[in-house]
């Protein structure tokens, strides 16, 4: 029993680790735009983390030979590069627009409008067949209310910055149940390294033509080059691989969706950025729907869905 107790710690303050490297991620995308354009920054963070994912996937390959999930049949196994193309290219359009838009809104605000795919899984699951519950109705009108606070000023002039990222938490949303369908039919540790590449390798030909790349402007981002890629890609991928094995679902929900919180809070302290009375109350509603749209009993056989991003 105690054993148990303690691997609950262990596996809490691990997610935690993990809400917090992702979070403060919204910190160095805004940091690494001061010098690299927004498709050279994700080109070559995404790049990064696919190749320190590289000796996951080998040891996966010594230990796990047939790493298929042997309830799919055969017929129905897709192969990791297949994968990785399809969901490489709509995390392309997630982390593309979430960039883009960093450039004109807040690392706060930018981690908490991300957040909403959380609410937007279950909602697009439907066109997929999947049940959902009450739960992620009141969940979806809670996290609209809270955007429109957060986002909407009273003079009514919205953000362009924070219509990108929204669009963006579309994506992220479509990202999530791709994934859900995908990583049962081939190697998941492998089809995570190939849609990196793919984003990156996307994000860097864009990079390439339409803006300008130089040594000293990579050099001058390295930190939050280096911290996107490494630390928000491969060791938070990672951690949240191994750990969300052991952990009970609801303590993962609760703990991951601070992700947004860790952004607002490394803004604030890196960044120097505000957060309005209005926009904190829009945020408090965001993070209630975010949460009740996770914690709410699912339907049987329907499990806590989680990123790979």
């Amino acid at each position: 029993m105690q054993g148990e107790k303690r691997d609950i710690i262990i596996s809490d303050l691990l997610l935690l680790l993990v809400a917090a490297i992702w979070g403060f991620g919204f910190v160095a995308q805004r940091a690494g735009m001061e010098s690299v354009g927004p498709y050279t920054y994700n080109g070559i963070r995404f790049l990064l983390g696919s190749l320190c994912l590289v000796p996951l996937s080998r040891k996966n390959a010594v230990l796990s030979p047939t790493a298929w999930n042997q309830a799919i049949p055969p017929h129905q196994r897709i192969r990791p590069l297949a994968g990785g193309l399809i969901a490489g290219v709509i995390l392309f359009g997630g982390a593309t627009l979430q960039q883009l838009g960093l450039q004109y809104t807040t690392a706060g605000k930018a981690g908490f409008i991300t957040g909403l795919y959380v609410v937007l899984v279950p909602i697009l699951g439907l066109f997929m067949g999947q049940r959902t519950n009450r739960g992620t109705w009141i969940g979806a009108v809670s996290a609209a209310v809270g955007l429109y606070f957060l986002s909407v000023p009273e003079s009514l002039e919205i953000n362009p910055g924070d219509i990108l990222v929204t669009a963006g938490a579309l994506f992220w949303a479509i990202h999530v149940l791709a994934l859900s369908w995908l990583s049962p039919r081939t190697n998941a540790i492998r089809l995570a390294m190939i849609q990196f590449a793919v984003c990156g390798l996307f994000s860097l030909c864009i990079g390439l033509v339409i803006e300008e790349i130089t040594l000293h402007g990579i050099r001058q981002a390295a930190i939050p080059i280096l911290y996107g890629g490494v630390c928000s890609v491969g060791v938070g991928y990672t951690l949240q691989v191994v750990v969300q094995q052991k952990a009970h679902p609801a303590h993962a929900a609760i703990l991951l969706s601070l992700e947004t919180v860790f952004g607002a809070l490394g803004g604030w302290l890196l960044l120097d950025e505000h957060l309005t009375f209005r926009a904190i109350y829009g945020c408090g509603f965001m993070l209630c729907g975010m949460l009740i749209s996770q914690l709410w009993p699912p339907p049987a056989g329907k499990e806590v869905q989680t990123k790979i991003e």
